[in-house]
């Protein structure tokens, strides 16, 4: 059932507030935006600090979170670990490239040594020269071995002993009168153009150079001359030393790889192990977050063990800190506990006893202003002034009670209440209350039942009307709404088209004395206590209460469980 209160100018001395309703269809009337001078931000605007903003924007450029990829965002155990195999990878790489240097070196001078003794044999074949000694006066020069062959190369390569592979030329005049390399099969290879033009330019000072021939690869050659002034040149290949180097580089490679699991799989364990303690120590301090700490009388039972707690090492100074945390925690919050519990007390005894005399007070003000024509018109206005601020005391005292009567956890009633003409009777007081607010009330088309205490749920309603009424100005739509979700909870809803919460003051909103103007003035009638007591109900009824508030919408949502949801709960 829907239906649209319309406000109607209250009549004197009317016992009730005549209701007209007409079914509304799903598309209710949209909110009139009002342009009144006053509106409800300047009620709940708090002054920034100065300089606030600048320090935000500075705070988040000095704290801004790293990229994803960065090392800062790593876990300890990934920063170790790859700090262990990035130090491991370059010890072997400088092992290996070392290695790889030292035995290059060592095959190049055993190459060269082969090389200078295969030259001083090719020049003592050649006629001798003046590396290989002096030639003796009157003997001639030492007579060239028959040759074995009629190949390209010069008659020294067909001496006994030279390696496969190995080069000869003879240079006479800077022109090549005889080169060519010896096959594996002991067979002689010409050499090509471009190959004996190479030769051509080494020098011919006796030491070995490296030299990539064309058609037969690197060798290292040796060019000297001979008391004919012819040069003589023999090379070697360095196709040995290159396999040696590749088969030792290959070695490090395969030496590293595995060097490199092993310590992946050794590091990971022993720094999941040496810090195990420490994620003993994040899992105490995660179960004291999950403590509920801001209520109630609080205990810490939660502790770091004493193994994981030694000052000794690293980790145990950290759980040692970690306990020493929480005893001061436990004590300050023990300390805070108690002085909440002798200011709640202190509250209450003070709201009861302040019940008496302002009964009194208000009493005789009564009294007075029944016999208000027998008196000065300055008494009786006093009078008047008197009755209006005892009225309000006894309001804040009667709120006050309450609080402490709900922070000690006593029981409300339990009791099945309908809510549907508790909403009809809260909407009309308000409508007498607030005439110049326009009104609209919509219900379900069922009864909407829970278990609680009829006046208090009363009371939740009336509090939200009033400060939608006191916190707008005239002539603001506002919507009390009664609906039962599919789930079975009942749902209030309090909407209006004001100008909405300060987001600032949206999460204390229902904290007690909450207000958004600073000079607390009474002009309003408002004491800062109605969303607290709306928040204390509604929990002690097991519901809850949320705001969602912009510029020209805001929405105070109640739900509670109802009376089928509630018995069904008991009973399982």
């Amino acid at each position: 059932m829907s239906s649209n209160l319309l406000p109607e100018p209250p009549v004197t001395g009317a016992a009730a507030v005549p209701l007209r309703r007409r079914s509304s269809g799903p598309d209710a009337r949209k909110f009139a935006r009002d342009t009144a001078d006053s509106d409800r931000s300047g009620l709940f605007r708090r002054r920034p600090r100065a300089g606030a903003a600048q320090e935000s924007s500075d705070e988040q450029g000095r704290y801004r979170r790293p990229g994803r990829w960065s090392p800062r965002r790593w876990s300890l155990r990934l920063r170790l670990l790859v700090g262990q195999v990035l130090l491991l990878v370059l010890v072997v790489v400088g092992i290996g490239t070392a290695t790889e240097i030292a035995l290059q070196q060592f095959l190049v001078h055993q190459l060269d040594t082969q090389l200078v003794e295969s030259e001083k044999h090719a020049v003592f074949d050649s006629g001798g020269g003046p590396d290989v000694g002096p030639l003796p006066d009157g003997m001639p020069a030492h007579p060239p071995p028959e040759s074995k062959s009629s190949g390209p190369g010069p008659d020294f390569l067909n001496r006994g002993g030279v390696q496969p592979d190995s080069i000869g030329a003879v240079i006479t005049d800077g022109k090549v009168t005889a080169a060519g390399k010896i096959g594996s099969d002991g067979g002689e290879a010409a050499l090509s153009d471009v190959a004996k033009s190479q030769l051509t330019d080494i020098a011919t000072d006796g030491k070995p150079v490296t030299v990539d021939l064309d058609g037969i690869g690197s060798y290292r050659v040796v060019a000297e001359q001979t008391y004919k002034h012819t040069t003589v040149i023999t090379g070697l290949p360095m196709a040995s030393v290159n396999a040696t180097l590749v088969r030792g580089l290959l070695v490090s490679v395969i030496v590293t790889i595995v060097a490199l699991a092993v310590a992946i799989t050794v590091g990971v364990w022993v720094i999941r192990r040496a810090l195990a303690p420490l994620d003993r120590v994040a899992s105490t301090a995660a179960r004291v977050a999950r403590l509920p700490l801001d209520r109630g009388e609080v205990e810490l039972p939660v502790r770091v063990p004493a193994s994981d707690s030694d000052p000794g090492t690293e980790v145990g100074k950290l759980g040692a800190a970690v306990n020493r945390m929480l005893d001061h925690i436990a004590g300050a919050l023990s300390a805070r506990h108690d002085s909440e519990t002798r200011v709640r007390q202190f509250v209450a005894d003070a709201s009861h006893e302040l019940r008496t005399p302002l009964a009194a007070i208000r009493g005789y003000t009564e009294l007075a202003q029944r016999n208000r024509d027998e008196v000065p018109p300055i008494v009786a206005d006093a009078m008047g002034r008197v009755d209006a601020a005892a009225h309000r005391m006894s309001g804040l005292v009667e709120d006050l009670l309450l609080l402490a009567r709900l922070d000690s956890g006593r029981p409300l009633e339990r009791q099945t209440v309908d809510l549907t003409p508790l909403t009809v009777d809260a909407v009309s007081d308000a409508h007498i209350a607030g005439p110049d607010h326009r009104w609209d009330l919509r219900l379900p088309d069922r009864p909407a039942m829970v278990v609680g205490d009829g006046a208090r749920l009363h009371q939740v309603l009336a509090n939200l009307l009033t400060n939608a009424r006191v916190h707008t100005p005239p002539g603001t739509a506002v919507i009390a709404a009664l609906d039962i979700d599919a789930d079975g909870s009942v749902v209030w809803t309090v909407r209006d088209d004001g100008p909405g919460i300060p987001a600032a003051l949206q999460p204390e909103v229902f904290q007690r004395f909450a207000r958004g103007d600073s000079s607390r003035s009474r002009h309003a009638g408002s004491t800062g206590l109605g969303l607290a007591i709306v928040a204390a109900v509604v929990k002690a009824h097991g519901g809850e209460i949320t705001v969602d508030s912009v510029p020209g919408r805001t929405e105070f949502t109640v739900r509670l469980p109802s009376a089928q949801v509630d018995s069904a709960d008991r009973t399982a």
